[in-house]
């Protein structure tokens, strides 16, 4: 055996708790002794003769696992107190692993293993020992249950049932906002030392997220975190047995999280002024074209709803919001005439349906454009003075004589010559 091995089989022996405080359990089983060995006979001369109380003697029995030395390890040793050391009895021992796992020596009562024990496989094992006397085979002491149990060494790093997590949190949540929790088991003894006490840290996410180092809860740590800058986070946590000290075994998972959407942003209009369009002939209901404001936000939180709410031709054109676009479309509400108006002036807004009450400090949430509308001219035919004309004329009147006049014009800014 080395020096590095004695050193530390010394520091197990000062760590482990000394036989006093060992863990050992058992229990007589009925006496199987024959009735002669009673506790009381009768003398020749009558009398009562009380027999000396016999009992066993055995220190309590506890085995370290994973056990790395040459020699067989030794577990105690068992001794009845009607052994006068002159080989006269011999020990027996049977149960869980008797004569392959754990060997006695049928001389001494000394019980060895004869093999490395992994605690995580079995925790203790029950055996049963007889002290006979080899001449008589009778048992000098009563069939005894004992335990010896295997104490543990921290051989089992913790692990994670999941590789990998995914999880989510409402951007702009506040710090300490609970985000997941990840828990790592240890397969060695959680009620001896502090083997399976794990520790969490973070080694990947500061400092947008932290982790608590008793629950494994992770939360964030930094205030207005914003989606629209940065979606995706990758957080690599850590649970360290021992208590987290130097020494101790580890293991990591990885946990993705992703920054879900909440309406901290207004739509905008990305110009100030917007000009359309239509002749003058279109009809009524002709879309004449669309404004859109841009949202940074998703889904519902970029809603908008589409309005005018000024300008002088608020009578003459309606707007429709198109859900699938998040457009407003301007249509036409009345018929339009070059010749009497030319231009038209509207104001319209765009506002989000849906706002968050928390963030109304981030607003308003709407936002106004100026939409000029041109009518343009068409050639329009000419239009009489009247829809019908009536002339009398006498009959044989000259050839070429004027019996009346007809009269139309150009309705459009620039007439034209009528023919």
């Amino acid at each position: 055996m080395t020096i590095h091995q004695l050193l530390f089989l010394l520091l197990l022996w000062m760590w482990l708790p000394h036989p006093h405080h060992a863990e050992m359990l058992f229990r007589r089983t009925p006496d199987l002794r024959p009735k002669s060995f009673g506790g009381r006979a009768t003398g020749n001369d009558g009398k009562v003769i009380h027999r000396q109380k016999r009992g066993w003697m055995w220190n309590q029995f506890f085995l370290l696992e994973e056990y790395t030395g040459s020699d067989y390890q030794y577990v105690g040793k068992l001794h009845s107190d009607q052994d006068k050391g002159d080989g006269s009895l011999k020990y027996i021992l049977s149960g869980d692993g008797a004569g392959t796992l754990f060997i006695i020596d049928e001389k001494t009562g000394d019980i060895h293993a004869t093999r490395r024990i992994d605690r995580e496989e079995k925790a203790f094992y029950t055996l049963r020992a007889q002290a006979i006397n080899r001449r008589t085979l009778r048992p000098v002491e009563p069939e005894s249950e004992f335990v010896i149990k295997i104490h543990d060494i921290n051989d089992n790093e913790p692990t994670f049932p999941e590789e990998i997590y995914t999880a989510s949190v409402p951007e702009m949540s506040i710090v300490g906002t609970s985000v997941v929790q990840v828990t790592a088991t240890d397969a060695d003894d959680p009620s001896y030392g502090n083997s399976a006490r794990v520790i969490y840290s973070i080694l990947q996410g500061q400092p947008y997220f932290s982790v608590e180092p008793e629950t494994g809860i992770i939360r964030t740590a930094l205030p207005n975190m914003n989606r629209e800058n940065r979606e995706q986070y990758q957080v690599v946590i850590q649970a360290k047995d021992m208590g987290g000290q130097m020494g101790g075994l580890s293991g990591t998972t990885t946990v993705n999280i992703t920054l879900t959407d909440v309406n901290d942003n207004p739509p905008r209009f990305p110009q100030s002024t917007v000009h359309l369009r239509i002749p003058e002939s279109s009809p009524v209901g002709t879309p004449i074209g669309s404004v859109k404001a841009t949202d940074a936000d998703t889904g519902k939180n970029a809603e908008v709803e589409y309005r005018i709410i000024d300008g002088d031709g608020t009578d003459m054109f309606d707007i429709v919001t198109q859900k699938e676009t998040q457009e407003g479309i301007i249509t036409v509400r009345k018929p339009l005439d070059y010749e009497t108006r030319r231009l038209y002036t509207l104001k319209v807004e765009a506002e989000n349906t849906h706002v968050d009450p928390r963030f109304y400090y981030l607003g308003p949430f709407k936002d106004t454009t100026i939409v000029k509308i041109s009518v343009e001219d068409v050639d329009e035919p000419p239009v009489f003075s009247r829809s019908s004309y009536l002339f009398e004329v006498h009959e044989d009147i000259e050839l070429g004589t004027i019996i009346g006049t007809v009269m139309a014009r150009d309705p459009d800014s620039t007439s034209s010559l009528i023919r």
